[in-house]
C-alpha cells in the first residue's frame, strides 16, 4: 500500500457537471465519500475541500482557479481528486496543472487509482489530459450533430415555448414537442385577441394573467417580456431557427398554433417593422407568370393600410417587375387574379354523377382492353417462344457441326434481334392499358376536385394546381392568359349542363347510350395515347 508523506497538505477537489459529458461520472457526494475514506486510509492530510458543479470543457471555473491560487500561495502542496479529468478537460487548465507539477509547486496529485509526481515522465500525464480534452471535443461534435439532425427532423432541440411541452418521458431519439393541455388554448386565444385589434397588447397580457389565471410551468405569472417574445416567435406558425441567430430555419413537426399570414398581421398590429426571421416572403405565383407586354416576371407585394378609424386592411398585389425598362401594365389584386384561375378551373369541372359514371366506364373499357390485351399477349408470347426455340436449335446445329461459325453468328444476330423485338412488344402491351387507365383517372379526378381544392388550399396547393392547368402564363391588361394542358382542352368543350339531373346517364346494363358516347369521344383521343 502506498504511504504518502505526512507533512504534505492536500486540497480535495470534487467536480460534477450536469452536462452530457459527465452523465457517467459519480456524483459529488459519492466522490467525497470515497476520497475521504482513501485519505483516512493512506494518512492524507486534507486541509480544505473544494466542490464545484460546472463543466471543465472551457477555462474559467471560479472554484478551481481559487484552489490553484491558494496552492501557489503555499497553502497546500497536493491535490486529491477522483480522476485527472475532474481537474481539466481543456488545454489551458490542463497546461496549468502540468506546469505547476513540473515546477514542484504541486508536489503530488492523487487520484482514485494512481499518483502523479514532479519526477514522473510528463508524457503520460499529457496523454491523459489530452484524452480528456479530445473526449470533450468529440462529445461537442457528436452532440451538435445530433441536435442538428433533430432540427432537420422537425423538432426544436431545446425547451418548448409556452403553450407547448417537451416529452422527457420518451426514449432518446423519440422525444418530440406537443401541445401543453393547460396552456395551448390560452396562448391561442391571446393571438386571436391581438388579431381582433379590440384590446391593446398590455391589456391582453393582463386579461390572460389576471382573469384567465394563465401561469407558467413554474407557477409564476407570465412576464410581459415573455408575452411579447411569444407574439413574435415564428415557432407558433410552425417554423424555428436553430441555432438562434444562425439563419438556419426548419419546418417544425409540432402542431402550429396560427397561420403564417396571421403571424404577419400580428406583427403589424404590434407595430413591428419586420419578423425575427429575415427571409423572403412566400407568394403563391411568383416565378410562374410573365408580363404579357414586356416579358418580365410578375412579382407580388403586400401592403397594409390603416385608415383613421383604426381598422387595419391587408392587400396583396401582383405586378410586372419592369426589370427590362418602362412597362404600362398596372397591378392586379390577388382576389381578382385568383378569381380568374377559379373560372378556368370551373370550365373543366365535371359533376359528381358524371365523374362516377366516368370511373365506371373506364373500368368497363379497361376490362375490354384487358381481354383484347390477353389475346395479343398470347400471340406475342407464342412468337417470342418460337424465336427462343430457334436459338436453341441453332446452338445444337452449331455443336453438331451442321453449320459454320460465320453462319451461326449471322443467324444468331438475326434471331436475337427478333427476340428483343418481341420482348419489347410484350412489355409495352402489358404496360399500355394500365398507363392509359391511370392517366385517365388522374385527369377526371383533377377535373372534379381541382376547383374546390384551389379555393381551400395552401400556397403550395394553389401553385401546383395552376402548374397542372397549363403553361406559358401571361398577365396583361389585368387578364391572365394560359396555354391549357392539351388533355384538359376537351373538357372545356364538353357541355355537362343537365348531367347531374339526367338519371339516364347512369350506366345501362345493355351498354352506353349515344349521349354518353358523344361526350366521351371528344375527350378520349387526347388521353388515350398517353
Amino acid at each position: 500500500m502506498e504511504r504518502l508523506t505526512p507533512q504534505l497538505k492536500y486540497f480535495l477537489y470534487a467536480r460534477k457537471s450536469s452536462e452530457a459529458e459527465d452523465r457517467q461520472v459519480a456524483s459529488i457526494d459519492s466522490q467525497l465519500d470515497v476520497l475521504k475514506e482513501m485519505a483516512q486510509r493512506d494518512g492524507i492530510n486534507i486541509v480544505h475541500i473544494f466542490t464545484e458543479s460546472q463543466s471543465a470543457k472551457a477555462p474559467g471555473r471560479p472554484v478551481f482557479n481559487e484552489m490553484l491560487t491558494r496552492i501557489t500561495n503555499g497553502e497546500a502542496q497536493g491535490i486529491l481528486c477522483w480522476k485527472l479529468d475532474r481537474l481539466a478537460r481543456n488545454p489551458v487548465d490542463g497546461g496549468n496543472i502540468s506546469w505547476m507539477l513540473q515546477q514542484n509547486v504541486i508536489r503530488h496529485i492523487k487520484t482514485y487509482d494512481r499518483s502523479y509526481y514532479p519526477t514522473d515522465n510528463v508524457l503520460m500525464m499529457s496523454v491523459e489530459l489530452g484524452m480528456a480534452n479530445q473526449f470533450i471535443r468529440d462529445l461537442s461534435v457528436n452532440v451538435k450533430r445530433e441536435l442538428k439532425r433533430k432540427a432537420e427532423n422537425g423538432w426544436y432541440p431545446g425547451p418548448a415555448p409556452v403553450g407547448y411541452m417537451n416529452t422527457p418521458d420518451r426514449k432518446k431519439g423519440q422525444k418530440i414537442i406537443k401541445k401543453d393541455p393547460k396552456r395551448f388554448d390560452l396562448i391561442k386565444r391571446m393571438f386571436a385577441m391581438v388579431l381582433e385589434g379590440v384590446y391593446t397588447a398590455p391589456r391582453i397580457h393582463k386579461i390572460a394573467t389576471e382573469e384567465w389565471g394563465l401561469r407558467m410551468p413554474n407557477g409564476k405569472k407570465m412576464a410581459k417580456s415573455t408575452f411579447y417574445r411569444a407574439m413574435s416567435d415564428p415557432f407558433y406558425y410552425g417554423e424555428f431557427e436553430y441555432p438562434k441567430g444562425s439563419g438556419n430555419w426548419y419546418k417544425g413537426g409540432h402542431p402550429a398554433m396560427i397561420t403564417e399570414e396571421d403571424f404577419d398581421r400580428i406583427q403589424a398590429h404590434l407595430g413591428r417593422k419586420g419578423k425575427q426571421r429575415p427571409r423572403q416572403k412566400k407568394f403563391a405565383y411568383t416565378g410562374m407568370i410573365h408580363c404579357g407586354e414586356c416579358g418580365c416576371y410578375v412579382t407580388a407585394e403586400d401592403k397594409v393600410k390603416r385608415p383613421k378609424n383604426g381598422n387595419v386592411h391587408y392587400y396583396l398585389y401582383y405586378h410586372c417587375t419592369k426589370r427590362k425598362g418602362p412597362c404600362s401594365q398596372r397591378s392586379l389584386e390577388i382576389k381578382a387574379l385568383e378569381s380568374q384561375v377559379a373560372e378556368l378551373l370551373k370550365s373543366i369541372e365535371i359533376p359528381a354523377n358524371f365523374h362516377s359514371w366516368a370511373m365506371k366506364w373506364l373500368q368497363e373499357e379497361n376490362a375490354k382492353e384487358s381481354s383484347d390485351r390477353n389475346i395479343i399477349l398470347e400471340t406475342q408470347q407464342r412468337n417470342y417462344n418460337i424465336v427462343v426455340s430457334k436459338l436453341d436449335n441453332l446452338i445444337d446445329m452449331r455443336a453438331a457441326g451442321e453449320i459454320t461459325e460465320d453462319e451461326y453468328k449471322s443467324k444468331r444476330r438475326e434471331l436475337e434481334k427478333q427476340k428483343n423485338k418481341f420482348q419489347g412488344l410484350l412489355q409495352d402491351t402489358d404496360r399500355r392499358v394500365d398507363a392509359w387507365m391511370e392517366n385517365a383517372e388522374k385527369i377526371f379526378t383533377f377535373a372534379k376536385y381541382a376547383h374546390a381544392a384551389y379555393q381551400e388550399g395552401s400556397i403550395e396547393t394553389k401553385r401546383s394546381i395552376l402548374k397542372a392547368l397549363g403553361s406559358n402564363l401571361l398577365l396583361q391588361d389585368k387578364k391572365l392568359r394560359i396555354d391549357m394542358a392539351k388533355y384538359l382542352i376537351p373538357l372545356q368543350n364538353v357541355s355537362f349542363v343537365g348531367v347531374a339531373e339526367n338519371s339516364r346517364l347512369e350506366p345501362a346494363v345493355s351498354g352506353m347510350n349515344k349521349q354518353k358516347n358523344g361526350a366521351f369521344d371528344s375527350v378520349r383521343p387526347i388521353w388515350l395515347p398517353g
